[in-house]
């Protein structure tokens, strides 16, 4: 059973400093509960209630954010990458979520969560259900890692920004997903999360992005809105993200006034790092669109994970091969494969290599490529193995110790291809051309009309 306490008493926390050495970001206020809140700063924009996004973008060769600078330059809430779909970029993010929850609540400043998204490559309303609902668990489990939620924390919120599922080799997209499972995806994944923690998750997105790639959804609506909406001024009277020339958005969260419902409104990704003790250039600024009792709402409740809550170690994974293509020399192995838990889920974290028989080894190596189709489904093109009959295994490994590795065999023929003879072409006289002058390419400028705060 899970433990959930719900506490409805909110603290205001006082600040005294602590030496300089106490780590590495200078000092760090020391937090003590004092009085019941009534109220939090109202020192960002348009006298609201200012914040920041955070993720490893915002620690260049590792370098540490000064918190007790960010606090001081009037910020109150910072939303920290927590977790993402790819295991790579996730476990980067878990690296700096530690330090920087912990750095920032010393600080004074409340903590918030994000979990960035790619949609999976799959079509059927039921596999877009288990993917949402496994990267859904790859939040609890990351929630469970860091103690649960505190009356520190705000909500974790939901990244869904793109709706690309396949690239091609020149990183383009080659397929969308569809509005319906774009919206299905979400509904599921913030069902999941608010389930299993008890707190209502956040959703956050851009208008564009919610009126053109999701359906309007009631369900959808009943989650906080986070909405990304530049170049225009928050510190203005009666400025409002989500409002476009001519009409308005249209989508989950618009009102019969045609405006959006917003709770918070990230309305910068140009703020000026370095004002706020953060490393490099550009910082994400946000504001609260409510009042410090609104705010505070968000923070009812606490989330303390029961044992059933963490992540497994060394749990048993089953793989089933789907299919196995081969032919020639010139033509690659193609290997579907699916990796399951236990209980027929789909793993959440791994990928998938070939393993060549050691007793005949491929030399040179052949090329591996693996693509995430979907949680637990992966696609394994290798390109350049010799003809001859090979005998290989195809391995899972989760570098996270969540999943035990699972391997299965496979054996493939492969036929040299016939290389055409090349018919001699006289070589043409050639032209001596003038070197064409170097053109100087243009650069963009990210924060054109931005607030620069």
């Amino acid at each position: 059973m899970k433990i959930r306490i719900f506490l409805f008493s909110f603290t205001l926390f006082f600040i005294s400093a602590v030496p300089a050495n106490a780590n590495d970001i200078g000092d760090v206020p020391v937090i003590t509960d004092a009085s019941p809140i009534t109220t939090v700063d109202l020192q960002g924009p348009g006298a609201r209630i200012h914040g920041a996004d955070i993720s490893r973008w915002q620690h260049p060769n590792g370098r540490s954010i000064d918190f007790a600078k960010m606090y001081q330059a009037g910020i109150r809430f910072v939303m920290i990458k927590a977790s993402d779909t790819r295991d790579d970029a996730d476990a980067l993010s878990y690296k700096y979520l530690k330090l920087d929850r912990t750095a920032a609540q010393a600080a004074g400043i409340f903590t918030g969560f994000y979990h960035y998204t790619v949609l999976p490559d799959v079509t059927t309303p039921n596999e877009i259900r288990l993917d949402a609902l496994a990267q859904a668990q790859k939040v609890v489990w990351r929630l469970a890692a860091i103690g649960g939620f505190t009356s520190r924390d705000l909500p974790y919120a939901l990244d869904l920004e793109n709706k690309c599922t396949r690239l091609r080799t020149s990183g383009t997209c080659a397929k969308y997903a569809t509005s319906s499972a774009v919206t299905l995806w979400a509904e599921t994944f913030l069902k999941s999360v608010a389930e299993k923690t008890g707190r209502t998750p956040i959703m956050y997105s851009y208008s564009n992005f919610l009126e053109s790639s999701m359906k309007r959804s009631a369900e959808l609506a009943k989650y906080p809105l986070w909405v990304a909406h530049y170049a225009v001024d928050p510190a203005i009277a009666n400025a409002q993200p989500g409002q476009k020339k001519p009409g308005c958005y249209v989508h989950s969260w618009t009102s019969s006034q045609c405006q959006t419902q917003w709770t918070m409104w990230q309305y910068t990704s140009c703020g000026l790092a370095p004002r706020y003790g953060v490393p490099g250039t550009r910082l994400d600024l946000n504001v609260f669109g409510g009042t410090p009792s609104a705010f505070a709402q968000l923070l009812t409740g606490t989330w303390i994970p029961s044992s059933g809550d963490l992540m497994p170690s060394n749990e048993p994974s089953s793989m089933a091969i789907k299919s196995v293509t081969f032919s020639k020399s010139n033509k690659p192995l193609v290997v579907s494969v699916d990796v399951s838990r236990p209980d027929s889920t789909p793993v959440v974290t791994g990928s998938i290599k070939l393993v060549v028989d050691p007793l005949t080894p491929i030399a040179p190596k052949p090329v591996q490529k693996v693509v995430r189709d979907t949680s637990g489904s992966w696609t394994l093109t290798v390109k350049g193995i010799p003809a001859g009959t090979w005998n290989a295994n195809i391995v899972y490994t989760d570098q996270s110790g969540t999943h035990a590795q699972s391997l299965s065999p496979v054996s493939f023929t492969i036929e040299q291809s016939v290389i055409p003879t090349p018919t001699a072409i006289p070589s043409p006289t050639p032209t001596v051309k003038p070197s064409p002058k170097p053109t100087k390419k243009a650069t963009t400028n990210g924060c054109k009309n931005q607030i620069r705060n």
